[in-house]
């Protein structure tokens, strides 16, 4: 079985070390690639400029994709995901603040879910935990190819 893989775009390093340790904290042992800002992510998924060559058929499991990014923001990043055929399936969850707009926003992008950034990082862990089990374990992803 392949190991699946999670993208996680974030530009903030504090960020990127809580969700590094709360994956490790809840056993989460999954390969992740991060991107730094939007630019990164759209390469790593599309195989482009320092990911050139890439094996595009070992696509993430998710994408843990921040709004606030640096280049080009979440919101960009996850309407050309949802525009691609390659990528349209990919389960996206969003994280940021709780600002309304930017919720129904994503959702009307096409997010699978949006998970605000607690502070707290016992709150985020458990968020993590509930993640990392649905997303890696129960769901099942679309087909490679989508019958039309």
């Amino acid at each position: 079985m392949q190991n699946k893989v999670i993208l996680l775009v974030e530009d903030h390093p504090d960020d990127e070390e809580l969700t590094m340790r709360a994956l490790k904290k809840n056993n989460i042992m999954n390969e992740v690639v991060v991107a730094r800002d939007g630019v990164q992510a759209l390469e790593y998924l599309f195989g482009t400029g320092a990911y050139a060559g890439r094996d595009l058929s070992a696509m993430p499991q998710i994408i843990l994709l921040d709004l606030k990014l640096p280049k080009i923001d979440g919101l960009e990043v996850l309407r050309r995901l949802r525009a691609d055929d390659r990528t349209k399936f990919l389960p996206v969850s969003l994280t940021s603040s709780k600002e309304e707009q930017d919720i129904v926003k994503s959702y009307q992008l096409g997010a699978n879910s949006y998970v605000r950034k607690p502070v707290d990082f016992q709150e985020f862990s458990g968020a993590v935990q509930n993640l990392g089990l649905y997303w890696l374990i129960l769901n099942e992803p679309a087909p490679e190819r989508v019958p039309v």
